[in-house]
């Protein structure tokens, strides 16, 4: 036996049947009048019912609609309704800017599965800052939850940007309330407070050029009652000295957490590290949490960030740490390397290849090319290498391979060959052999990895994988970027 498929065929076919509107009219059963323009178009229960869940349900229910067989459409127009009828025989609809809401509107309402789907996904690949607020209420308010979350994130992932555009003070309260409970946006905090002021400003239709001393009592009461359920979001522990100096004295925070910022500097200027810890493990709130992410041109994707924290598990490395170092700002030489990144200490380095490969190393001892330093330290080898039982590199994009993030760390008996400590004509490198290799021009770059390193387990020392596991190839890769953060 053999099966025949003509899907083009059939799709043309019942498309015609569609638009002869006049030719085939006997064979029509159904009328649909759009009340807007009047325009109306026939068509068939069978197709209707057989396509849409509610027309079924309609149909079954005998309704004044079905005994009449007409429908008045009063909420779309019939430049809506005709592509939507036409997928409704064909099978094609063709989704642009112009269409892509409404048929989002008409699909959630008529309970069209896959054309929420085909709608949802365009407006997702098409989403800008001028138009994802009317996308993020609309799909709250049609339960579109895959659609609410993508707005939240695509918001997250452009908030630096987005929060100095106009669209920024247009979000409702709850909207914003979620949008400032993620710990993956990325934003200088004082400047976020600054915002969330002038937001409370047009919600309250306050002059945004008076400033926050010069407020009236009323003006000033009402400003703290509608900013006061978003200012638990602020992460206050990101604000220097001086900027929580500034709030205070704006009167504008809630007293309660005014004397917990009170509190905080005072341990601050204390320096007792372990009462001051202990504060803000007590308190285990949003102010006292920073967020997770740093500003990085090489890594984008959020997941990766959230990774990078686990891996590291030093909160106040991680939330401190700055770009000390960029290739593509500073120069491709090991010497400025090492001018910018020598003796900083715990040190995170992120590389990334021309063919997008990012992988890179984290270590808690830093790197130096002064030997008297290295001489006097006693976790010094022989062979210009230092210990660091904690170090481990990581690989957090590599299609190639179709690998997830992974940390590998040091093998046992290696660990005196974490990092290199001394050559200033080489850039940062991980393990002898060379796990990780850049020279003086810090590309291109050279990595075998596993002989300080371990590998996945499926992967063995010495073969191709290994080899090719970080960048894709042995040696002959070339960077396209390398960060260095450190405090």
């Amino acid at each position: 036996m053999e099966t025949y498929l003509n899907l083009e065929k059939l799709s043309n076919d019942f498309k015609n049947l569609f638009q002869n509107q006049k030719e085939e009219e006997s064979y029509f059963d159904f009328e649909i009048i759009c009340e807007q323009n009047q325009i109306s178009f026939k068509t068939h229960k069978s197709i209707l019912s057989s396509r849409s869940h509610y027309f079924k349900s309609l149909f079954n229910s005998k309704m004044k609609e079905y005994q009449e067989n007409k429908m008045i459409l009063k909420d779309f127009s019939s430049s809506i309704l005709s592509p939507i009828l036409n997928y409704f025989y064909s099978g094609k609809i063709e989704i642009n800017l112009e269409n892509a809401i409404q048929i989002l509107l008409f699909s959630s309402k008529y309970f069209i599965d896959e054309l929420i789907h085909f709608s949802s996904n365009f407006i997702q690949k098409n989403l800008q800052i001028e138009t994802v607020i009317d996308v993020l209420k609309l799909s709250e308010s049609m339960n579109l939850n895959e659609l609410l979350d993508f707005s939240y994130q695509f918001i997250s992932e452009n908030f630096e940007e987005f929060i100095k555009t106009p669209f920024f003070l247009e979000l409702e309260e709850n909207h914003l309330n979620s949008i400032l409970s993620n710990d993956d946006i990325f934003s200088n905090e004082f400047e976020l407070f600054q915002s969330i002021i002038k937001w409370g400003k047009h919600k309250l239709n306050i002059n945004q050029e008076k400033e926050n001393q010069e407020l009236n009592k009323e003006e000033k009461e009402k400003l703290e009652n509608q900013i006061s359920n978003l200012i638990d979001k602020i992460r206050f522990i990101d604000f220097t000295k001086q900027e929580i100096e500034d709030i205070l004295k704006e009167d504008l925070i809630p007293n309660q957490i005014s004397q917990k910022l009170i509190q905080f500097q005072k341990l601050q200027n204390e320096n007792d590290k372990k009462e001051l810890n202990e504060f803000i493990e007590e308190e285990n709130s949003f102010i006292f949490k920073p967020r997770i992410r740093f500003k990085s041109a090489i890594i984008q994707d959020i997941q990766h960030f959230k990774k990078l924290k686990e891996w590291i598990n030093d909160n106040d490395f991680f939330c401190k740490m700055k770009l000390g170092f960029s290739a593509i700002r500073d120069g491709f030489n090991s010497k400025k390397w090492h001018d910018i990144c020598d003796n900083k200490g715990k040190t995170l380095v992120i590389i990334k290849t021309l063919d997008n490969f990012i992988f890179g190393g984290f270590t808690q001892v830093g790197f130096t090319t002064d030997k008297s330093k290295w001489e006097k330290t006693s976790r010094k080898n022989k062979n210009g290498f230092i210990i660091d039982p904690n170090a481990f590199i990581f690989s957090l994009r590599n299609d190639k391979n179709d690998r997830k993030p992974e940390k590998l760390t040091i093998k046992k008996g290696k660990e005196e060959n974490a990092i290199e400590y001394w050559y200033d004509d080489r850039g940062p490198v991980f393990g002898s052999g060379f796990d990780i290799y850049l020279n003086s021009k810090l590309q291109p770059g050279f990595s075998a990895l596993g002989y300080a390193y371990n590998l996945p387990n499926e992967v063995k020392l010495g073969k191709n994988q290994a080899k090719n596991y970080l960048a894709g190839s042995y040696n002959e890769w070339i960077v396209d970027e390398v960060e260095t953060y450190f405090i």
